[in-house]
């Protein structure tokens, strides 16, 4: 009788082991948190995360033992949602130190951006690549575009044959296709990359036009290219070389009532926008120069780069520019338009503000975009999908990020505020996360100062 009691108790005591979940001792728990389901929008309130290994290997109510966890981050009254993708990102080319090529990725994650795609490639961002992905480096995880395909790298049919596959080889994630390749060209370019099965993202060369690249299946098209000159009649016989800046010059010929079809065909060929909408409202847009120059994030940007930037909006908007703020009014108007079509109704926007770029400083350029977005009618809750759902099924990796699911990788924002009511709420976070590496706000504006102090010596 004593044995069977005993066997009793050793499969009780058994049992409720295996009941429980165990981790390592380097978890970390997220307690007391609201999760918000960017799916649905949906609020879940008093969660338990915890994190393990890099991943998220628990959410719900269960309650924890908070001395059991070497880490525990007190998440009442906070909000959590998945770190944020910039989709058209830049990483320095490597003539600049490595210290500021680490500068700037942690610029990005300072700001909840746990993914970046890099759009201007270079064998060493392979490197870098797999040197975030193996915890070797703070970074968010990276994306990487091949070098440059334009009209001077790609000249003819062969070119293209040997450089795509070259890059395909390489292993680049996607091709970056820049102006001024010509149409033949392009087209062997595009049916190398099909048979190679790497996939093709960036410019409209002027010379292919957007009815074509849609139909050739690009897998995004950044910045809205192409589209204004797609809105042109063709009874207009313009010169599409005489298109200006994104179409600028074409804006008095536009017609807004093509929009819809343009919108189809980017549905019918699954083709993905990054509008970097925070161009043509800072960059190319009657702001004066030392407006922008005197907001706070100037200060991690080196001083050469900043006059460099002032000299190049001069020469963009400036007095002899040939720039005039009321067509400035309607283009502006138009790509909003666009913008909230290709949303609505075409395959879908990605998030992205093309940092750094002029006034757009790595990180904080995407909360100018997600003004951009806004103002051009999108919700709160479909700027965040466009920034952590969108680029998730973008790259097919669904099971690794995008969301906040047990079993994904642990990439998350710690906020103060509900991002849906105000996305306000995104600046300033109380902590990021990156694959299972917590930066709190005390590290990051310590790392940020750091940096600021650089820039300035530079």
């Amino acid at each position: 009788m004593k044995k069977i009691s005993l066997l009793l108790l050793l499969i009780f005591i058994t049992s409720c082991h295996q009941g429980q979940k165990s981790f390592s001792e380097e978890a970390i728990l997220i307690s007391d948190i609201t999760l918000i389901d960017l799916r649905s929008g949906e609020l879940k309130a008093g969660l338990n995360v915890v994190v393990d290994s890099g991943r998220i290997k628990s959410i719900g109510s269960e309650a924890f033992d908070k001395k059991s966890f070497k880490t525990n981050i007190e998440g009442k009254n906070h909000y959590i949602i998945p770190g944020l993708t910039e989709m058209h990102a830049h990483i320095p080319p490597p003539t600049t130190s490595s210290e500021r090529i680490e500068e700037t990725l942690f610029l990005y994650l300072s700001n909840g951006i746990t993914t970046i795609r890099g759009m201007l490639g270079h064998p060493e961002h392979l490197e870098l690549r797999e040197a975030a992905l193996n915890g070797d480096l703070i970074s968010p995880r990276i994306f990487t575009s091949s070098p440059s395909l334009n009209g001077n790298t790609v000249r003819s049919e062969q070119e293209a044959r040997e450089k795509v596959s070259t890059y395909q080889k390489e292993g680049y994630d996607f091709l970056k296709i820049h102006p001024g390749i010509q149409r033949n060209v392009f087209d062997e370019l595009v049916k190398t990359a099909k048979e190679t099965g790497i996939r093709f993202s960036g410019h409209v060369p002027v010379q292919v036009g957007i009815v074509h690249a849609l139909n050739s299946e690009y897998a995004s098209i950044d910045h809205i290219d192409g589209f204004l000159e797609g809105l042109v009649p063709d009874t207009e016989k313009v010169n599409p070389e005489e298109n200006g800046f994104f179409g600028y010059n074409f804006t008095p010929l536009a017609d807004k009532a093509n929009i819809t079809d343009l919108t189809q065909l980017a549905k019918e060929n699954k083709v993905w926008i990054v509008p970097t909408q925070s161009l043509f409202e800072r960059w190319f847009a009657p702001v004066k120069a030392d407006v922008l120059l005197a907001e706070p994030e100037m200060r991690y940007m080196p001083k050469s780069t900043l006059e460099e930037w002032k000299s190049r909006k001069l020469a963009s908007t400036g007095p002899s520019s040939g720039f005039k703020e009321a067509q400035w009014d309607i283009f502006i108007d138009i790509r909003r338009e666009l913008l909230k079509s290709l949303q609505e109704n075409g395959h879908g926007i990605l998030l992205g503000s093309d940092a750094p770029q002029l006034f757009n400083v790595p990180g904080f350029s995407i909360h100018h975009e997600i003004n951009g977005m806004q103002k051009a009618g999108l919700s709160p809750l479909q700027i965040l999908q466009a920034g952590t759902i969108a680029p998730a099924l973008f790259f097919e990796k669904e099971d690794e990020f995008g969301e906040l699911k047990e079993g994904l990788s642990a990439d998350l924002i710690l906020l103060e505020a509900n991002p849906l009511e105000d996305l306000e709420a995104l600046k300033n976070p109380k902590g990021v996360m990156y694959r299972g590496h917590w930066l709190s706000r005390k590290d990051i504006a310590q790392k940020l100062e750091e940096i600021a102090a650089h820039a300035a010596q530079q």
